[in-house]
């Protein structure tokens, strides 16, 4: 009996072991601001194969997101923090941008995502 409690309790840490293993690793979050007519920080690095939550708060007008690498597109409100979530799955830098119109400047409103190892 006591022979039979010792493996189980082996095998429940085993698969305990197993299940850490392939847990996935916890979110980067990161906070963005939108204003006329930059992001802040321009520059974001993360990791491959680790999630990136991008924190944007519009600061004073409606803005866009755009990060075309990664199909990934938001709508910011202004006064609002939007919750944009992203798995690098390759390593490069990549361009982000406004894609609503926000004024004179709008073209400029671009920052860069810097995924790494």
């Amino acid at each position: 009996m006591a022979a039979a409690l010792v493996a189980l309790l082996g095998i429940v840490v085993i698969a305990r072991l197993a299940d850490a293993a392939t847990a996935p690793a916890p979110a980067t979050v990161v906070a963005l601001t939108a204003q006329r007519f930059a992001y802040a920080p321009e520059t974001i690095i993360a990791k491959v194969g680790v999630p990136l939550v991008l924190e944007i708060t519009a600061l004073d007008h409606d803005h866009g997101f755009n990060l075309p690498a990664f199909g990934v597109r938001a709508d910011l409100k202004a006064g609002t923090t939007t919750r944009v979530e992203i798995v690098p799955d390759r390593i490069g830098s990549f361009a982000f941008h406004c894609d609503v119109f926000c004024g004179d400047g709008h073209e400029e409103m671009t920052g860069t995502l810097h995924v790494v190892e």
